[in-house]
């Protein structure tokens, strides 16, 4: 196991990368406080060097909120998102250890879907995001890679990859959630009768993180595809 110094790349710093994404920023994003201790353990956790963008996210952001914080990209987590990124796996997939998982988790969203790298459990094309949609209950190829992922939040349409998701409001609705929190729905976004009804009729409740995408796997294992 590396240690943290040889983890930390101070040459080539895949954070250098992450802040030219951010200089062009078409989207509203917000970097969540690093907190050193945190930062320090996640990325030892997770073996991964900050060369890489992903290693940068982790180890010099609690977080990174995007589109007034409807998508919440993890980091090592801070007083505002508990949430770090090899904490929250670990928490999410209890009985497995970590080489052992089927995905990483990398992002969430208020809706309920999540974001994960394919590390050979979602199908073929291992190493690159796919989306647990909340309407669908499928695992969508978005065929990006982490770092094209990121760039993405900062500087892609997302507003148009989610104008099926977002209700009157939202805004209003989104500021007053926990970055550990998302809305559940009911009745459920992936039934036939929301579908019919829309988001917007939909009512909607507050839950953790952790409950939503429990229930989401369960759903999953019971009704998906």
């Amino acid at each position: 196991m590396k240690t943290l110094n040889e983890l930390v790349n101070l040459e080539e710093p895949g954070w250098r990368l992450v802040k030219e994404w951010a200089a062009e920023a078409k989207n509203h994003f917000e970097i969540l406080p690093r907190d050193e201790r945190l930062a320090g353990e996640e990325l030892v956790a997770l073996q991964i060097s900050t060369r890489s963008p992903m290693g940068a996210v982790v180890y010099e952001s609690g977080g990174v909120l995007f589109y007034r914080g409807f998508v919440r990209l993890l980091g090592s987590g801070c007083d505002r998102m508990r949430r770090g990124l090899a904490g929250w796996n670990a928490k999410m997939m209890p009985d497995l250890p970590m080489q052992g998982w089927p995905y990483l988790i990398v992002a969430d969203d208020v809706v309920g879907g999540v974001f994960a790298i394919n590390d050979g459990g979602l199908g073929e094309n291992a190493g690159v995001i796919y989306y647990l949609a909340p309407d669908t209950l499928e695992w969508e190829d978005t065929q990006l890679s982490y770092s094209d992922f990121v760039c993405w939040l900062f500087c892609g349409n997302v507003a148009k990859f989610y104008e099926p998701y977002f209700f009157e409001g939202w805004q209003d609705a989104v500021a007053k959630l926990g970055c550990d929190e998302t809305f559940s729905f009911y009745p459920f976004s992936w039934s036939k009768e929301a579908q019919d009804m829309g988001v917007g009729a939909l009512s909607q409740k507050a839950v953790s993180a952790d409950e939503s995408y429990r229930l989401m796997i369960e759903f999953v294992a019971k009704l998906g595809s």
